[in-house]
């Protein structure tokens, strides 16, 4: 397996620790408001990550965090808590924001067909976790109290930006820039890892501390949770691209400084979901997109997760409607062909095998997601059974996700009519043929108009007039 390698900037062979096995870690919401489909895009691709691990007959185990305390409106250590902020705008305290987001959050999950992680972990409930690595930090040099406030000191480190070459700015992507620096700092760079009684006094969150009441920093929460259902190693770590600095950076300085060892092998990112001449997709900018919202406005969710698998994770996928509506009709074309598949015989295994392997290798081949839905649409072309056929789209589904034969079964129902209507409908399309023959196209129009009433559509083509249930 082929993946590509945040840390090292280029792809590499896939090696676990331990034979057979894989440990990973993936950034989990911050839950003051609903995910947008932008955000979904990234777990979206850390799904097939996990599908692929999972199909290529690796042991996976993923932890999650949930974020609901200590991440600030901006990525640094400046601004309000997110989750102060979320409590106040809907009147409600913390937890109940928490909860109700949580929830939301794992909704759309199922919605989209998103694996639920093994272990998912608020990080209210590893207060002792992180007062003790804070500790150590504490007794290596690694940190230092100023203004009531724990820092971690990034000058300890022979080399901080261990995610990239770059420098600061070329870094901060995703990151606001319009807050006063934190004073208290030594170093530009440094970063909170506990806040105190001394800053945001109506944090409704705390906790008692051997440095005064307050709570955590958002970054140790991460390699708290990691280390405490994983252990001192993991394979992979995985987040959005603006998670790289200064998250991802952060939660490396802190982890290895407090491990004395590297901690994780492999940095998985994904690129933004960006708005056609709008850039990234956020919280703040235009509509708020969340797949509730696509569902209102009539698309499957499984039509954007099909979207989002035509393109590399590790480009910036544009987002417009016009584009969603041509995926959400190439699906249900694609669910359509599925379902007229029939059982017509054995499974030719040599075939099978064959065509398992190639999409194998597409998704072993850097989550290589749109090869990998070629080679579905080759099988479909391909001259063999359709038993064989029909074995491969189950298969290549485990990945895919994209409930391809539930869904064309559930297509052909929707589609369905029984013959009392079907002689009826045909009544109808030879009494309009009558009235447009006779130029009485008034009545042609109200009988077309009758149909639709009862979701049928009428199509004119050179071979006559089709019908189909909408």
């Amino acid at each position: 397996m082929q993946l590509y390698n945040t840390k090292s900037r280029q792809i590499e062979e896939f090696k676990p620790r331990e034979e057979g096995k894989v440990s990973m870690y993936t950034c989990g919401p911050t839950v003051y408001h609903f995910a947008h489909i932008g955000n979904l895009r990234t777990y979206i691709c850390e799904d097939m990550l996990v599908k692929t691990l999972d199909y290529a007959g690796y042991d996976v185990k993923r932890v999650m965090n949930i974020t609901d305390v200590g991440h600030l409106s901006s990525d640094a250590d400046t601004g309000e808590d997110k989750m102060l902020k979320g409590a106040k705008r809907e009147h409600k305290t913390v937890l109940e924001i928490a909860d109700y987001y949580t929830k939301a959050f794992f909704d759309d999950f199922a919605k989209l067909n998103i694996k639920m992680p093994d272990v998912v972990e608020p990080a209210t409930h590893c207060i002792p976790e992180f007062i003790h690595m804070i500790e150590v930090l504490l007794e290596k040099g690694y940190a230092y109290q100023a203004g009531e406030n724990i820092y971690f000191d990034t000058s300890k480190l022979e080399k901080y930006y261990t995610l990239s070459n770059h420098n600061e700015d070329d870094l901060r992507v995703g990151v606001r820039d319009d807050v006063d620096e934190d004073s208290n700092k030594r170093n530009k760079t440094d970063f909170v890892l506990w806040f105190t009684k001394s800053k945001f006094d109506d944090q409704e969150l705390k906790w008692e501390s051997p440095w005064g009441r307050g709570y955590p920093g958002w970054h140790i929460e991460c390699s708290c949770i990691g280390i405490k259902h994983l252990g001192e190693y993991m394979d992979i770590h995985c987040g959005g691209v603006d998670n790289i600095f200064p998250h991802h950076t952060n939660e490396i300085a802190q982890s290895e400084a407090y491990l004395g060892h590297q901690w994780c092998n492999y940095w998985f990112h994904v690129h933004h979901l960006v708005e056609k001449d709008k850039g990234k997709m956020s919280k703040s900018s235009g509509e708020f997109l969340t797949v509730s919202l696509l569902q209102e406005k009539g698309y499957d969710p499984l039509a954007y997760r099909f979207f989002c698998l035509q393109s590399h994770y590790r480009k910036p996928l544009e987002f417009s409607y016009e584009v969603l509506d041509q995926m959400s009709a190439a699906y249900q074309k694609l669910l359509k062909r599925v379902g007229e598949l029939k059982e017509d015989g054995e499974v030719d295994e040599k075939a099978f095998a064959e065509y398992r392997e190639k999409f194998l290798n597409a998704l072993t081949d850097d989550i290589n997601t749109s090869m990998a839905i070629t080679v579905l649409y080759d099988v479909l072309k391909a001259d063999m059974n359709d038993s064989t056929k029909r074995a491969l789209v189950a298969d290549f589904d485990k990945a895919l996700s994209l409930d391809l034969l539930e869904g064309s079964k559930k297509q052909s129902e929707d589609n369905a009519v029984d013959s009392e209507l079907e002689a009826w409908i045909l009544e109808q399309i030879d009494a309009r043929k009558a009235a447009k023959k006779n130029k009485d196209f008034a009545l042609a129009d109200q009988i077309r108009d009758e149909l639709l009433a009862k979701g049928i559509v009428l199509e004119d083509t050179r071979e006559g007039t089709k019908w189909k249930k909408v």
